[in-house]
Formats: C-alpha cells, sequence, structure tokens
C-alpha cells in the first residue's frame, strides 16, 4: 500500500524536493528504483541532464532549459540523498560547501582585494584552486585532480590550460600554428607505412591535442566549438537532403561531385538566410 505524505505549506520548494527525494528513497515505501540506486549507478544520467541542459542553451529554448535545470538538480539532491543516508553530508553540507568556496575564490567581491583586471583575477583564481587542491591531499603534482571521465577535449583544455598556468605553454598563437603543421605532417608519413594503425591513431592524437591548444590560444571551448560545427553539420546536410528529394533524386542516384554540388548550393542558401 503507498504511503501518504502530506508536505508543510511553509515549505519552500528546496524543503519540498529534499523531501519527496527522501519519500524516492524510503526503504519501505519508496520507489524499488530510486532505493536500489548508488552514487555509481547515477553517473550516466549525470552526465546526459548535464549535456541535455547544454543543448537547451545552445537552441536558445529557454522553457527547456528551466525543465533540464531542475533534472540536474535532481541528480545533485539524490547524491546528497544517498550521502545522507550513510552519514556522510547531506544537502545542507553541499550548498555552505560552496558557499564558502565562492566567497573564498572572490576576495575581490567578498574582501578587501580590490583588482579589476581580468588576466590578474583569472591567475588569482588559479592560485585558489591550486591551494584547495594542495591541502585536499598534499601537493600531487600540477595536474592532480583533473577527471579522466570528462569528454576528451574538455579534459585535453583543461589539462593544458593547468600546464599552462605552470608557465609551459607558447607565449603566442604564432608557434602553434607551427606545431600544427609538423603534427600534421608526422601523421601523413606514418600513413603511408604499411600496416602502421597503431602509430596512425598516436600521431592523430597528437594533432587533436595541438587543436586543443590552439583554441585556448584563441579563447575558444574546444568541446563548444565542435559541439557547433556538429550542429551546423547537421543543419547544412539536412538542407542538402532536402534538395536533394526535391529534384526527385536520391544519394543512390548522385556521384560524390553531384553531392558536393548540392552541398554547396545548401551552405549558400543557409548563408542568406
Amino acid at each position: 500500500m503507498a504511503r501518504l505524505f502530506y508536505f508543510n505549506r511553509t515549505m519552500n520548494n528546496i524543503e519540498k524536493l529534499l523531501e519527496i527525494m527522501a519519500a524516492l528513497r524510503h526503504p519501505e515505501n519508496g520507489c524499488p528504483w530510486d532505493i536500489e540506486q548508488d552514487f555509481s549507478s547515477i553517473v550516466p544520467y549525470t552526465i546526459e541532464e548535464a549535456y541535455e541542459v547544454a543543448d537547451a542553451i545552445e537552441r536558445g529554448d529557454m522553457a527547456e532549459l528551466k525543465d533540464e535545470l531542475g533534472d540536474l538538480l535532481f541528480q545533485v539532491v539524490f547524491y546528497a540523498q544517498m550521502a545522507s543516508e550513510q552519514g556522510l553530508f547531506d544537502f545542507n553540507d553541499v550548498a555552505q560547501g560552496i558557499n564558502a568556496k565562492l566567497v573564498r575564490r572572490h576576495p575581490h567581491v567578498f574582501g578587501d582585494n580590490n583588482t579589476t583586471d581580468k588576466a590578474e583575477l583569472e591567475r588569482q583564481w588559479e592560485q585558489h584552486k591550486q591551494l584547495e587542491r594542495d591541502n585536499k591531499a598534499g601537493r600531487a603534482g600540477a595536474l592532480a585532480g583533473i577527471a579522466a571521465t570528462l569528454p576528451a577535449l574538455r579534459w585535453s583544455q583543461k589539462l593544458q590550460k593547468r600546464a599552462a598556468s605552470t608557465g609551459f605553454d607558447w607565449p603566442d598563437i604564432a608557434p602553434v600554428f607551427g606545431k600544427l603543421e609538423e603534427e600534421l605532417q608526422e601523421l601523413k608519413a606514418e600513413i603511408g607505412q604499411a600496416d602502421n594503425q597503431a602509430r596512425i591513431l598516436d600521431e592523430y592524437g597528437d594533432v587533436l591535442f595541438v587543436c586543443v591548444n590552439l583554441a585556448m590560444h584563441l579563447n575558444i571551448n574546444a568541446e563548444q566549438a565542435l559541439r557547433h560545427a556538429n550542429c551546423k553539420f547537421i543543419e547544412r546536410f539536412g538542407l542538402m537532403e532536402r534538395l536533394i528529394h526535391r529534384d526527385g533524386a536520391s544519394f543512390d542516384d548522385l556521384t560524390l561531385e553531384q553531392m558536393e554540388q548540392y552541398w554547396q548550393r545548401a551552405k549558400q542558401q543557409l548563408a542568406t538566410q
């Protein structure tokens, strides 16, 4: 028999959400699916929800963004509830921790630091984060603490940004182009060798790594740039497909050169919209 929950009318929405989460995890009357989850099993859903937030933002759908942010908040509440059941921490501890961290990392807002220079503020931000990392587990290297489970482009950018904070990076963008050309030549050389897939994979990875560094020098998020390129490709390919069908043809009827002509038509049409 289902257990009825009556919410106090004086509860704010966060308090109500926490009560709902506790009810879902109730060992006797909760939801069987929610009860059987643990920290590891929820991770894929958290990642999915974060990407759905990004997708709503990229499409400019604010109504959906509100909904997706709620789903993402639910993930935080879910973790906090499971931790509370184990006596580790609760949602209030999570909120208290981020409050303290934000105040600590923004002395120019909440303290007596009057710095307004953006570059200096970013340098101080990195110093604060490094100090926090050092205090957590002793100094374990400049690249410690960066999650290897991040999407590869984002992981690469964080690694290179952290390395750059130590001074290990080119001072300007010109050498980056030189390095990219060098890596492309090395990749071409490996492609020319027989049974050489492992080396090709290695060199191709180097090309991507330098491309991420180039994005960093351009102050571009590499992950976001590739997502934008993917969306642009989807839009152009979809229009190309519609143009082909409108002409009574299909991909099977066309040569690569003819497909390219349709592709250029799609690009031009979208550019004038």
